[in-house]
């Protein structure tokens, strides 16, 4: 193969270039090896590469994103501590309170963005990187893999995450408040999920699908 450097060369098609985010140059996308990298010819910035053990390294980081998910909703949140009561608080039972004072819109936006959407990608995730892991595409994977996509933007972990530090910073002044094992797992999960998308590259996972066919 030539040099991982070297510039690539134009096409008419638009879905085989890659623009280069410094001068704007077009360029031919074409595979590289495991470790490689395509750099502009005009400028010398990164086109794109190829990260190695890409599926192996998401599909590590799918799996304890789903244990840390478990730990998430298994654990108390926070543990409230107020003129001698003591009360626990979860994710789920945030929506459920939400429910009961009548914000029910609220309740399903906290619900899909904080516990549905992330469970949902982190579950197709391994639906799509286990079986090819072991050499098998799984069934119907190219829609699966294009739903991940779709729910990345409502999987907003990190906005729940600072809604509760909000409210941990206003209500510490009128009660005890301790972390829960489950504030911990939850920001664990915001990490592990976004270096699972860190490590995913589509890339590599329609070139294995195409080499299983």
């Amino acid at each position: 193969m030539s040099d991982p450097d070297a510039p690539v060369f134009p096409l008419p098609v638009a879905d085989t270039l890659v623009a280069c985010h410094d001068c704007d140059m077009l360029y031919r996308k074409r595979p590289l090896r495991e470790g490689e990298k395509a750099r502009c010819g005009r400028c010398g910035a990164l086109l794109y590469t190829r990260k190695p053990n890409s599926i192996e390294r998401s599909l590590t980081l799918a799996l304890a994103a789903l244990i840390l998910f478990v730990l998430a909703n298994a654990y108390p949140l926070l543990n409230f501590q107020f003129q001698g009561r003591v009360q626990q608080s979860s994710v789920l039972s945030g929506v459920r309170e939400l429910y009961a004072q009548g914000m029910w819109a609220l309740a399903v936006v906290v619900f899909v963005a904080s516990i549905l959407a992330p469970l949902l990608k982190i579950l197709a995730l391994l639906y799509v990187l286990l079986p090819l892991h072991f050499g098998r595409p799984p069934w119907r994977m190219a829609p699966v893999f294009r739903w991940i996509e779709t729910l990345h933007p409502w999987a907003m972990t990190e906005v729940y995450l600072l809604g509760v530090l909000v409210a941990f910073v206003k209500l510490s002044d009128i009660a005890t408040i301790v972390p829960g094992v489950a504030l911990y797992s939850f920001a664990a999960l915001i990490v592990a999920m976004a270096a699972t998308d860190a490590a995913l590259e589509p890339e590599a996972i329609w070139e294995r699908l195409e080499t299983r066919r």
